[in-house]
């Protein structure tokens, strides 16, 4: 059993790199790979915590891509780490655009008199990097300004809402090139997202993974049986990996659990054999 998509405090979880590895160690997971959002920042802790454990690490990360059709699009990243790869350096901009976006947002927040700075959501997410909408969410909550995280998106820091500051993306197209040109794999995170089905959906697969699209995410936390073999089906018929993942980001996403995500996650390990084989020869 592997758990191919999870996140720590470097982004927009709550636990702490090792922790997320000790987590996946008690489930059984013979492998786990941490996919924090736009960052490699948590991979070195993971591998020492992962080393003394004898469980495997697989490196990577997630993607916000430009959306389609007005869904959202990430795109997972696997055996990618170095910080001076294509994708690597890439990844140094869009941080860096995330930070002027995190500006705006406090700015913004404040000029709709919600009393939130970027140093409160900080403090939620242990690292000025780390900083993102749900640490805002999480501050805005502790103000009294909301009743709760899904109230903060909906109304202030989700598409559309009234605090909502766009920020920087690439394409599909982008991070599949970028993955390969640093010996890796790109793979389309919880595809329903798009907001696409059947033959919406099937025609926006069919350009991904014409664009060098790796894999596709079945067997996710919070689907249903029926999605995870849909999904799977799908990814096949393009001749795409059928990965799977928890999603795992602990108070944040609280129901959903490392290795396990509701209770019911099982990827099996030939999922990682089947990636390997799709890396790039270098």
């Amino acid at each position: 059993m592997i758990d191919l998509h999870t996140h720590s405090d470097r982004s927009d979880g709550s636990e702490a790199p090792e922790r997320v590895i000790e987590m996946a160690h008690e489930v059984g997971c013979s492998a786990v790979a941490l996919t924090d959002h736009d960052t490699f920042a948590g991979l070195a802790r993971a591998q020492v915590r992962a080393d003394e454990l004898g469980i495997r690490l697989v490196p990577g990360c997630e993607v916000s891509c430009v959306p389609v059709a007005g869904g959202g699009v990430h795109v997972l990243v696997y055996f990618v780490e170095d910080t001076e790869s294509p994708l690597g350096l890439e990844l140094d901009r869009l941080r860096d655009d995330r930070s002027t976006r995190n500006q705006a947002l406090a700015e913004r927040l404040q000029e709709l008199g919600v009393p939130v700075t970027e140093e409160m959501a900080a403090a939620h997410a242990g690292t000025v990097e780390g900083m993102g909408r749900p640490h805002f969410a999480q501050a805005m909550v502790d103000v009294g300004a909301v009743a709760s995280l899904d109230e903060a998106f909906e109304r202030y820091l989700g598409n559309g809402g009234l605090a909502y500051v766009p920020k920087g993306r690439l394409t599909v197209a982008d991070v599949c090139r970028l993955a390969r040109a640093s010996g890796g794999v790109a793979v389309l995170a919880h595809p329903h997202t798009l907001g696409l089905e059947g033959d919406a959906l099937a025609a926006a697969v069919r350009q991904m993974a014409e664009d060098g699209l790796t894999g596709l995410e079945a067997v996710y936390g919070r689907y249903s049986l029926r999605q995870r073999t849909d999904t799977a089906n799908l990814a096949r018929r393009f001749g795409l990996v059928p990965t799977g993942g928890s999603d795992f980001h602990g108070a944040t996403k609280p129901d959903l659990f490392v290795g396990t995500g509701t209770g019911d996650l099982k990827v099996p390990d030939r999922v990682l054999d089947q990636l390997e084989a799709a890396r790039p020869v270098t």
